[in-house]
């Protein structure tokens, strides 16, 4: 069957072949797998289907047509909230394989569950069955906070030159679809701009490599700017999560 590129700046190699998905497998793929027949399993339909391995060792999931990426309203960002509230909450039993191996590029906060963290607009589908959760290679272990910090700050373009009180009615809307408890409510002003720095100085840090370094080029100064954004403001948003 022919192999067409998929639209986006996708990770190198990635194709789609009729129905499905091809990605280049690495050490990490085993347990990526392990995670979404768990979250399949659970009855979790915002993450594609697991199906095999091809003839080339190549990962095989259930392709999921729809758009990709935002701009997101109120309704859509509660919606969103919600479907991350679910993931959490399917991952919170799940026993990783023994041997598992995990691609992880940031280091998290702490590690209390196996997490996406990834969770932004470029792999967020909007399909006829919700929203559709993609790119997986980057599961790990990570704090259920640490993923929420990046998804609410992608997803509710939480960034320097935005009103705060805009951003402000943007985080609340998202956290409450997710529905925070109070440790999560204590925590995420301040693990915000942490999470947004993680990410300029792991773009910093890889800047000699391919595709590190193009994204470091074209985005290395929004996420300098969105840290301290989002630090300069962390009593906007606590006063935004009530």
């Amino acid at each position: 069957m022919t192999e067409e590129p998929l639209a986006g700046n996708v990770t190198s190699g990635v194709v789609r072949v009729g129905a499905t998905v091809r990605r280049p497998a690495g050490p990490w793929t085993d347990a990526v797998d392990a995670v979404l027949a768990h979250l399949r399993s659970m009855g979790f339909r915002a993450a594609p289907k697991p199906l095999r391995r091809d003839e080339r060792g190549r990962q095989v999931l259930e392709f999921v047509p729809g758009e990709v990426g935002g701009p997101y309203s109120p309704g859509d960002l509660q919606s969103l909230g919600r479907t991350l509230a679910e993931l959490h909450q399917a991952l919170a039993g799940f026993a990783p394989p023994p041997d598992a191996a995990w691609q992880r590029l940031i280091p998290p906060d702490r590690e209390e569950l196996v997490c996406h963290n990834d969770i932004a607009p470029w792999n967020i589908v909007r399909a006829e069955r919700g929203w559709v959760l993609i790119d997986w290679d980057c599961t790990a272990p990570a704090s259920a906070v640490w993923d929420l910090a990046y998804t609410a700050q992608t997803a509710a373009d939480l960034r320097a030159g935005r009103p705060v009180a805009e951003s402000a009615a943007r985080l609340r809307a998202f956290t409450g679809g997710y529905g925070l408890d109070e440790r999560h409510r204590a925590e995420l002003p301040a693990t915000l701009g942490r999470r947004a720095r993680a990410m300029h100085d792991f773009l910093r840090a890889n800047a000699g490599t391919q595709p590190w370094a193009r994204i470091w080029r074209e985005d290395g100064p929004y996420w300098l700017a969105t840290a301290g954004y989002l630090d300069a403001h962390q009593d906007a948003w606590r006063t935004a999560l009530g």
